[in-house]
């Protein structure tokens, strides 16, 4: 797909039927509840359906069960490795720079306020980061694996909410296009591959080629999985930054939402620093990871810790090196890594396993019908200065 305004525009008016039709019937039918408490109990690939799923939630599951034929599976094994290999970056680009941009887009920050969980940030970020382990243990697509459960069941999260906003009245569809629509979905695709490479750039961290493909392409299966038309998605980096660039550029700007999502996700992680000495580290982290025009718009506290934060490169260099002269140090970092990543989110989740399920209301302090599209013509800040 050729990127541009036109054909952005066009993406912005087409969701999911598929999962649309089985929500749509699912609440019609009064069955939400019924369907959330029997999946809590369906969590891994071959694991038998429990008895009682509706019909139509039982043709869908079955009809994604598998991921795409197209699939390049030694790609996925080489993204899996660039995940070990880099995941404590990886987590830090996802929770710093990936979320931020999220809160960057007015609509996305309005549309995520929507659900009760938002209440509790925790809840968000632990969702993503157990749905990132998910997806790169060895065992993700086999047999006992927890991903595609899990990717089943934020496909069907993703068109409630469509179904929701639509059902009452909830949002300006003139204005703003189909509720979590392609253009959004594959834009949220965009925040979590190649401005994760970006951020980890901004990092310092080298990054091969082969390893960035990888992690983009297993990101692009991802979205296969998720509901985005593959025929309208970046194929790859070169066009993966194109469609970035010019999603962000369409929709980036300030919003209360933003700030107040912003706020959320900096207290949360003040309390998981050890002491209070530290705490500026996570805003002055956010600031240097998306840049100063983004971190105004979602007043991004500013401290003594934004120039010094400056060395995180040099810091993470010196590491590197470790990494590369020793296949001692290698593994001692590799693992120190998978302990950082596993105690971050045993923190966020507080050692519980997070539910995918379909909420059956939304927030009924809502207001995003009084959003109104982006007319002017900023333009955003070149890569050094931002998120692009």
């Amino acid at each position: 797909m050729a990127v541009t305004p036109e054909a952005m525009d066009a993406l912005r008016r087409q969701g999911d039927p598929m999962a649309d039709d089985v929500v749509a019937a699912l609440f019609e039918h009064g069955e939400t509840g019924r369907f959330n408490t029997l999946m809590r109990w369906f969590a891994r690939t071959g694991q038998p359906l429990p008895d009682g799923v509706p019909a139509e939630a039982r043709d869908y599951l079955e009809a994604t069960v598998a991921p795409p034929d197209w699939v390049d599976w030694d790609r996925m094994e080489r993204a899996r490795l660039f995940f070990i290999d880099n995941n404590v970056h990886i987590s830090t680009a996802l929770s710093f720079a990936s979320m931020p941009a999220c809160y960057v887009v007015p609509h996305i920050a309005r549309l995520l306020s929507a659900t009760h969980s938002l209440a509790y940030p925790s809840k968000r970020m632990a969702e993503t980061g157990q749905f990132t382990l998910y997806l790169m243990r060895p065992d993700a697509f086999e047999a006992g694996g927890r991903f595609i459960p899990a990717a089943q069941k934020v496909r069907l999260l993703h068109a409630s909410i469509r179904h929701h906003l639509r059902r009452e009245n909830r949002w300006d569809e003139a204005a703003l296009g189909v509720p979590i629509c392609q253009e959004d979905m594959i834009g949220s695709q965009m925040m979590f591959s190649i401005q994760v490479l970006d951020a980890l750039h901004r990092m310092g961290i080298h990054i091969s080629n082969e390893g960035a493909d990888a992690y983009f392409y297993a990101w692009r299966v991802v979205g296969a999985m998720l509901g985005v038309d593959t025929a309208a998605a970046p194929v790859d980096l070169e066009q993966a930054r194109d469609f970035s660039d010019l999603y962000m550029a369409r929709h980036m700007g300030p919003s209360e939402e933003g700030v107040a999502l912003t706020r959320q996700l900096i207290d949360l992680y003040e309390e998981v620093v050890p002491g209070t000495l530290l705490d500026p580290v996570v805003a002055a982290l956010i600031r240097y990871l998306i840049g100063d025009t983004c971190a105004d718009w979602l007043q991004v506290p500013r401290s003594a810790w934004d120039k010094a934060i400056g060395l995180t490169p040099t810091l993470l260099g010196v590491l590197e090196r470790i990494e590369d002269a020793s296949p001692l140090g290698a593994w001692a970092l590799d693992l120190l890594g998978d302990l950082t990543t596993r105690l971050e989110l045993s923190s966020l989740t507080r050692g519980r396993v997070m539910q995918y399920a379909i909420p059956e209301h939304l927030k009924s302090d809502y207001g995003v019908t009084s959003a109104k599209p982006r007319t002017d013509p900023w333009i955003p800040p070149p890569l050094s200065a931002g998120l692009t």
